[in-house]
């Protein structure tokens, strides 16, 4: 069963493509000729040192930031075409979930998920934005009361999964998650994980998820994005990544910490 599902994801076109990115800070290089396809209904895990740019990356993908050089596609469409309809359509097609939520603290949950519905959508009534905003908020995990709690109201664990309700609220074919497991402690990474995996696999969702936890890359990831050197220096599954010839590939899973997280994934993969 996962051979089919790796083969599938292999003969997957890309929903993402980089050629030649370049990203400069003045005399700082952070990505010069980088190139990066991700693959539709993937998780894809990116990682890398600190100083190597992920969520540079990120954020140029979204259009947050305008490259210094290279070609972006997403969704068919072209990163950098400065058109305002062309951004809102990757806008509205992507959903982002930021390290720390970025939710706002004078809205409750509910009004947090309804923000990007009201943008995009006007004219919808209270009433239907109220049952959208409760749909999104227990697809997350999150209890129904939880959507009239302000973000301070809740722990960090549940303020991420209403990041990720909000993140959800337009129904997006890609989500991007910058460290959606840090600050988190082991079972509660472990359960978001699996929610996550199991988000992707009910809606089809394409995930670009950044993130320093190995027991994430282990547990959810289809292939993982090594940045190193400026650019990604490995694009490939799990094992395949392991036995990349570069220092910091080996220091980083190689490492007690990576042996541990292979440890735990063992008996489970056994089971399958």
């Amino acid at each position: 069963m996962e051979n089919d599902a790796r083969a599938r994801l292999h003969q997957a076109d890309p929903i993402i493509r980089v050629k030649g990115l370049v990203n400069r800070f003045g005399e700082q290089v952070v990505h010069e000729d980088l190139d990066l396809s991700v693959r539709r209904g993937e998780i894809l895990g990116v990682v890398g040192g600190s100083g190597t740019g992920k969520s540079v990356l990120m954020r140029t993908l979204l259009g947050l930031r305008r490259p210094n050089a290279g070609e972006i596609e997403v969704l068919g469409i072209d990163a950098r075409n400065e058109d305002p309809d062309m951004r809102r359509e990757i806008e509205r097609r992507t959903g982002v979930l930021f390290q720390d939520g970025a939710l706002f603290s004078s809205l409750t949950v509910g009004e947090n998920v309804q923000v990007p519905l009201k943008e995009y959508h006007p004219h919808l009534p209270d009433s239907l934005l109220y049952e959208l905003a409760l749909l999104k908020v227990k697809l997350a995990g999150l209890p129904a009361d939880a959507l009239d709690k302000l973000p301070a109201q809740l722990s960090g664990g549940m303020r991420k999964r209403a990041g990720l309700a909000r993140a959800l609220a337009l129904d997006p074919p890609i989500l991007f998650l910058d460290e959606p497991t840090a600050g988190l402690d082991p079972i509660g990474a472990a359960a978001f994980d699996r929610l996550i995996r199991t988000l992707q696999q009910a809606l089809g969702l394409t995930v670009f998820l950044i993130t320093h936890d190995l027991d994430t890359l282990y547990a959810i990831c289809d292939r993982i994005a090594v940045l190193a050197d400026r650019k990604v220096v490995a694009c490939a599954p799990l094992e395949e990544v392991e036995r990349f010839d570069h220092p910091w590939v080996q220091e980083y899973f190689h490492g007690p910490r990576a042996r541990a997280a292979r440890d735990a994934r063992e008996p489970q993969a056994g089971t399958d």
